[in-house]
């Protein structure tokens, strides 16, 4: 039997007439900070919570743990979080979509200012770069075909933590938001890992979060790989079947 977390990702449906299926849930979250909206995200429901620290943590909002829960007025679709945040966040309001992220953010001097470069370690083996996709436990994704997940792992390889969402972005802003609640942040000397193509925005989480390699199962964009390369982080691509190729900081990759 799935667990309640996985039961809230997947709606019932019908196709072709009279067919039963299954597909991942997309619905709205607002996140308030002190009673005062912030964000929209559309995403996949369950551990709600870790997304918003992450998104924050990600924007050089926080920088350490906050209370955080469901409003009890809209306790399914609204979080709210203890301010006051570092910064006054720009004079629009942030709206993401599962699909793009933070759109519009491309500049690489406001990361620079988030993220300081990534430390040097750890030596990791190619192989075991390569084969890290495999590793990632993905139920929701088996029973729907329709969400992306992000995993992390140690430099030996040992998965610490998976999550999966119908947005690529969430997914890696709930493994970073849960790492920030147990003290683990920065993530020097681990992996990030996401099943989908490798885009700026992704780069840029990783980056903040302090994780000096990022691999993935799909194509990085050119911003990707330019960021990647500025902040000193090891970016690799097309990981699947005993195959990897490395984009930036090839230095810590071991053949």
């Amino acid at each position: 039997m799935p667990d309640s977390t996985e039961a809230r990702m997947i709606a019932a449906v019908v196709r072709d007439g009279d067919v039963g299926d299954e597909v991942a849930i997309e619905e709205p979250l607002e996140i308030r900070v002190d009673g005062r909206p912030l964000a929209v995200t559309m995403r996949t429901p369950g551990h709600d919570e870790e997304l918003v620290l992450g998104f924050l943590f990600g924007e050089g909002l926080i920088d350490s743990p906050r209370d955080a829960g469901p409003t009890r007025d809209f306790a399914s679709n609204v979080v709210e979080v203890a301010g006051p945040l570092l910064r006054e966040p720009a004079a629009r309001n942030f709206y993401t979509t599962s699909s793009c992220g933070v759109c519009g953010r491309g500049a690489l001097e406001e990361v620079e200012v988030m993220a300081p470069p990534a430390e040097p370690g750890p030596q990791v083996r190619r192989e075991l770069l390569a084969s890290l996709p495999d590793l990632i436990d993905q139920p929701a994704f088996d029973r729907t075909g329709g969400l992306h997940a992000t995993g992390l792992f140690t430099a030996d390889g040992s998965l610490i933590s998976v999550s999966e969402d119908v947005g690529r972005h969430n997914a890696m802003d709930k493994v970073i938001g849960r790492a920030l609640g147990a003290g683990m942040l920065p993530l020097a000397g681990h992996i990030l890992c996401v099943t989908g193509r490798l885009s700026f925005e992704l780069v840029q989480k990783a980056a903040v979060a302090g994780a000096p390699v990022l691999v993935g199962v799909g194509a990085p964009s050119s911003l990707a790989v330019e960021l990647a390369g500025d902040r000193g982080m090891t970016l690799c691509g097309f990981a699947s079947r005993g195959r990897v190729n490395v984009y930036s900081d090839q230095g810590r990759v071991v053949d």
